[in-house]
């Protein structure tokens, strides 16, 4: 069995104007416990010899719809079998793939949901503690079951889940090719003789009702989920280009007014257009473009520089805050390769409702 998956910025479909923004490797990861009980499907009364068991999960979500998770549990009743003579009778570990129907159906809206339902399935590999017998007994195993997921927490950061699932053991041969019992135990092992090629048999199925709390880690953007960026189109771009090179040309007609949003007032002098330069930058991006390095190349060397850098209104106020700061540095790293001296690079992420992605340097 083989496995695919790739993690990438989702594009906005026609009609659409948000999108996901962009996840690393460190993002979307879980761990969890939980606990519950397992019993048989057939071969005892239903609901009677109860097997109590416990175990960790630990998942990525690559995409709102679609997760992995890997999970152990440990199973401590013998019933209805004879004593292994260990505490724990058997394990179960599995690869599990997970997929949120909530999101798959309704669509990710930036947060997720109070309530969500969940599919999960996988395969994996059991282990029983089989003293009687004087070895252990390893078999194929496979899980498939339905999270109903509560998301909790000011950042939905934890999520309480109950899962009613059926785990399949496959039976095989053991290390001394004898026919062998199913995972969780049998009385005979030629009970398991017909059966020796995995199946999904009813006769070799477990059905378990188990309880869970998951805790989701911080993402590099600050959140502990998924996050939206709003998308513009081309057309938006240049108007908003416009609006910029306006409100320049606005300012060019009056030299003596002081930029008083991104630049501190100084003693000094007073600050007019022309000891301005703005520098645009693509949506979520920090590195210079071809353009903005035009416009800082006729700093000349030498020259004492301020730095302000801002951005767009979109985002959260944390993420928005750091960009401005990448800008800043940005410019100021290049300038220094240039022999200006920066006295100040500062981030002031978004100021006021018509912000936009600028730095802006004062040449003094």
């Amino acid at each position: 069995m083989t496995a695919s998956a790739s993690a990438q910025v989702l594009e906005s479909a026609p009609g659409q104007e948000y999108g996901l923004r962009q996840s690393k490797f460190c993002d979307n990861w879980y761990v969890g416990v939980n606990g519950g009980v397992a019993t048989k499907l057939t071969g005892h009364k239903w609901l009677s010899d109860l097997d109590p068991n416990a175990g960790i999960r630990v998942g990525k979500q690559l995409t709102p719809v679609f997760g992995l998770a890997a999970e152990s549990n440990a199973y401590f009743s013998n019933k209805p079998w004879t004593s292994t003579k260990t505490v724990v009778r058997a394990l179960n570990t599995s690869l599990l793939g997970t997929f949120n129907l909530s999101n798959l159906f309704a669509g990710y809206k930036g947060d997720p949901r109070f309530f969500e339902v969940s599919a999960v399935y996988g395969l994996g590999w059991g282990h029983m503690f089989n003293a009687d017998y004087k070895h252990d007994i390893n078999r194929m195993t496979s899980k498939a079951g339905v999270d109903f997921q509560f998301n909790l927490g000011k950042n939905k950061e934890w999520q309480v889940y109950v899962e009613p699932s059926v785990t399949w053991v496959f039976n095989g041969k053991d290390a001394f090719n004898q026919e062998s019992a199913p995972l969780f135990g049998a009385n005979e092992f030629k009970a398991a003789a017909s059966a020796a090629q995995p199946n999904y048999n009813i006769h070799n199925g477990y059905l378990q009702l188990n309880a869970g709390v998951v805790y989701k880690f911080k993402n590099h953007d600050g959140r502990h989920n998924f996050s939206l960026v709003r998308f513009r189109d081309q057309s938006e771009i240049d108007g908003l280009n416009d609006q910029i090179n306006n409100l320049k040309a606005e300012l060019a007609k009056k030299p003596k007014e002081v930029v008083k949003e991104v630049v501190k007032e100084t003693p000094v002098k007073e600050i007019n257009v022309s000891d301005l330069v703005f520098v645009t930058f693509a949506q979520g991006k920090s590195a210079l473009t071809k353009e903005a390095k035009k416009a800082l190349d006729g700093i000349a060397s030498g020259k004492h520089v301020s730095i302000i850098g801002t951005a767009s209104p979109e985002g959260s106020k944390a993420i928005n805050d750091k960009l401005s700061q990448d800008r800043a540095n940005s410019v100021a790293e290049y300038l220094k390769s240039k022999g200006v001296s920066v006295d100040e690079a500062t981030g002031k992420g978004v100021q006021g409702n018509t912000s936009n992605r600028l730095a802006v340097v004062y040449v003094k």
